[in-house]
């Protein structure tokens, strides 16, 4: 990559949501760096299950599309023009990207946890109107706050899977210490498969995997990444006898609340990241009480990607295996339709 600025382009390929079923690849127009944006040339983005929400339902829960929005949050590439205020990485840098913006003026989340704060944005969110425009881009123009340097041996493909990496990061850190403990994972898709390989690395002594949807290949990945045992989520029984002091509920299904909550042994730690519907969901809350369980919820990360990118660059944590596909840009609807298919994909990237 160059090491002096480019002249910014006026229109970059990028995919746009514009309504349910409605995903297109399409030249748009990208708009004028203000004095703290860099500009990027995107090199990969991870297809994250909200964006395939707003191609399939035109809608992530409660985010509903009002407009064509372009999708991606999971991206990384190169600095081609650094911020005119002289702030972030240099031009040529090789940058992960931190999705979040916080804001609001409301007083009532921890100043140490801005994750939480009530305006906060995220690329390609529609939570907001008008939306936050996302970075599946060849050119994306972003805060320079946003950027984190990749580590020198650290490459861009391994990189684009920094982010779900920080999701799952922050979501074993409010499990507490797991270090020598039993845990029990919920859900197999990428984000619990990087969920397991966190708790491999933060020393867990055993850890069971559950993929909610009985198919074999998210628990093949599970094994790769360090799972000890693999289950299917109709295997009720094996499922309580894992007997787990800290379990992670990445399925964002009743069904999977449902196995967390009984795979829990007597004082357990239940942490919810998989983002259930909305409205209220059955679950055996006796067994909550009668087992004193402790049930916290996971939304997102804050500063945990640089955590993550020095583990990706020492070997410590290990992704590789999650990445199951790879196309170009131009095929996005195609690779829209495999990362649907959880039966024989994980983390599918586009390049750009």
């Amino acid at each position: 990559m160059p090491t002096t600025d480019i002249d910014v382009p006026t229109r970059t390929l990028g995919v746009v949501a514009h309504a349910a079923g409605d995903l297109r690849v399409e030249s748009i127009p990208l708009r004028r760096p203000e004095s703290p944006d860099a500009v990027v040339e995107i090199a990969y983005g991870g297809i994250c299950g909200s964006d395939l929400h707003y191609w399939t339902h035109g809608a992530a829960g409660e985010s509903i599309l009002q407009a064509p929005m372009i999708l991606g949050h999971e991206v990384v590439g190169t600095v081609v023009r650094q911020a005119a205020d002289g702030s972030g990485p240099t031009t040529g840098t090789r940058v992960a990207v931190h999705p979040a913006t916080p804001g609001g003026d409301s007083p009532r989340y921890p100043a140490d946890r801005p994750n939480l704060s009530p305006g906060c944005t995220y690329l390609g969110s529609a939570a907001q109107f008008p939306h936050t425009e996302g970075a599946f881009t060849r050119y994306a123009v972003l805060p320079s706050r946003m950027l984190r340097a990749l580590p020198p041996d650290l490459s861009l493909r391994t990189a684009a899977v920094a982010e779900p990496a920080a999701v799952a990061w922050h979501a074993v850190s409010r499990a507490g210490e797991v270090a020598g403990k039993t845990a029990l994972v919920v859900g197999s898709g990428p984000i619990g498969a990087l969920v397991v390989s966190v708790l491999r690395r933060a020393g867990a002594r055993a850890i069971a995997a559950v993929d909610v949807d009985v198919h074999d290949y998210p628990l093949a990945i599970a094994r790769q990444l360090g799972a000890t045992t693999t289950l299917k989520a109709d295997n009720t029984e094996a499922i309580a006898a894992v007997d787990a002091d800290v379990v992670i509920e990445c399925s964002g299904n009743r069904h999977g609340l449902e196995s967390a909550i009984r795979g829990a042994t007597r004082g357990g730690q239940v942490v919810l990241l998989g983002l259930l519907p909305t409205g209220l969901q059955p679950s055996p809350l006796s067994l909550v009480i009668t087992r004193e369980l402790a049930v916290v919820g996971s939304f997102r990360f804050n500063d945990e990607i640089d955590a993550v990118l020095e583990a990706l660059a020492d070997g410590s944590l290990v992704v590789e295996p999650v990445i199951s596909h790879e196309f170009g840009v131009e095929h996005a609807l195609e690779a829209f339709a495999v990362a649907k298919n959880a039966e024989s994909s994980a983390k599918v990237l586009l390049t750009f």
